[in-house]
């Protein structure tokens, strides 16, 4: 478990006051949107319980090309070309015609924080304070005071903080869940296990990173305990069972807009169904919110356009979440002794199956990384910082 960086006694001042941006959350949608406002010249306050690249939740995989278009490679630990998938009756190499890289959290997200020029403190957000007027600034409650801006973004996460009404409440929620075990350690291969022996509808993994090895179980079934099954997958691939982690994981896509706040990330379920991949969508969705608000900083949109315009951005990409879906729920209905039959039938070497994973990867490409960078160099982006640490 980790330990909160909270700054204690002198160190945690009144945060009290307006800003020009307020972005809810530090990890990677809420840093991708403060990296496009670099050079802007906005106050930009970000805000965590954590601090910077502290709390790692995930097994930290990606497209290769994203970390390359983004200028992130040095955080890269390992890098894959093909998925040997283990099923019950058998295993089945995926050749994939793209690369996948695992990536050091810390070091990734201090890169990505060191492209960015926006002030950053550790403070707890506790909601939303009373609302004012339509199209007022907003007023957030945080354990450092009540900071208001017209611009405020929640990547808060799965909670949805700042949205208005009942909030998610697992397991009776559209949320996977997944834990993992990090011992140190070595493979070639990035594995997947599709195997009833470990979760009933999900599936398992290893992905190595240099030196250790992510371990772990993501259920679709939010009721599967996903503890024991952790431990038998560990046992079974005989590595130890340290660094405990893991999360609540949206599979469903939610309304990245409402009562004038921007959500991203998992807070807008930006996570691909049947994968759980969270980390390239919360880039790629944090980027294009970022645009929106510089936009309306530099006075080219107001923010009732920029909400418009972010909303139907991401809108715009539901058919894929419920391509995504409706493949999550048909995995659990497979026969076991048909699942590698079926893997091989649809991602036949070449062809069929170079387009499957093209599509998949085209649902957020790595060129709107390369997008998001010009973009912002053409924008005179400030001289990147060293540290995370300010």
């Amino acid at each position: 478990m980790a330990k909160r960086a909270t700054k204690r006694g002198d160190e945690r001042t009144d945060l009290s006051g307006s800003r020009d941006v307020l972005i809810c959350g530090a990890s990677f949608a809420g840093l991708m949107a403060a990296r496009q406002l670099a050079g802007s010249g906005a106050d930009v306050l970000v805000i965590d319980r954590y601090e910077i690249g502290e709390r790692q939740t995930s097994a930290c995989a990606i497209p290769t090309a994203w970390l390359e278009e983004l200028g992130l490679i040095e955080s890269e630990k390992q890098r894959f070309d093909s998925v040997l998938i283990h099923t019950a009756h058998g295993s089945i190499r995926l050749p994939v015609p793209w690369s996948f890289s695992t990536f050091d959290y810390p070091s990734f997200c201090e890169m990505l924080w060191a492209q960015c020029d926006a002030e950053f403190e550790t403070a707890k957000v506790n909601g939303r304070a009373e609302s004012g007027t339509a199209g007022s600034p907003i007023t957030i409650d945080t354990d450092r005071g009540e900071i208001t801006s017209p611009l405020v973004v929640d990547s808060l996460g799965w909670k949805r903080v700042l949205a208005a009404g009942a909030h998610y409440q697992p397991p009776d929620q559209p949320l996977s869940r997944g834990l993992e075990v990090h011992p140190p350690g070595g493979n070639v291969d990035l594995e997947v296990f599709i195997n009833r022996r470990y979760v009933p509808a999900g599936y398992g993994w290893s992905f190595p990173a240099d030196d250790e090895v992510r371990v772990g179980v993501g259920s679709f079934d939010p009721y599967f305990p996903v503890r024991p099954t952790t431990d038998l997958i560990a046992d079974d691939l005989e590595v130890g069972k340290t660094g405990y982690q893991g999360n609540w994981i949206p599979h469903k896509l939610r309304p990245a807009t409402g009562d004038g706040i921007f959500f991203a990330g998992d807070s807008a379920g930006h996570c691909f169904p049947l994968t759980a991949e969270g980390i390239r969508p919360a880039l790629y969705f944090g980027a294009a919110l970022g645009m929106e608000l510089r936009d309306v900083v530099e006075g080219r949109k107001s923010r009732e356009e920029a909400l418009t315009g972010y909303h139907e951005f991401s809108a715009g990409h539901q058919w894929a979440f419920d391509w995504l879906l409706r493949a999550q729920k048909l995995l659990p209905k497979i026969h076991p002794r048909l699942v590698k039959p079926t893997l091989a039938a649809s991602f036949k070497s070449g062809g069929s199956g170079d387009y499957a994973f093209n599509k998949y990867l085209d649902i957020a490409p790595p060129e709107f990384a390369a997008l998001a960078t010009r973009t912002l160099s053409a924008k005179g982006q400030r001289r990147p910082r060293i540290s995370a640490r300010a």
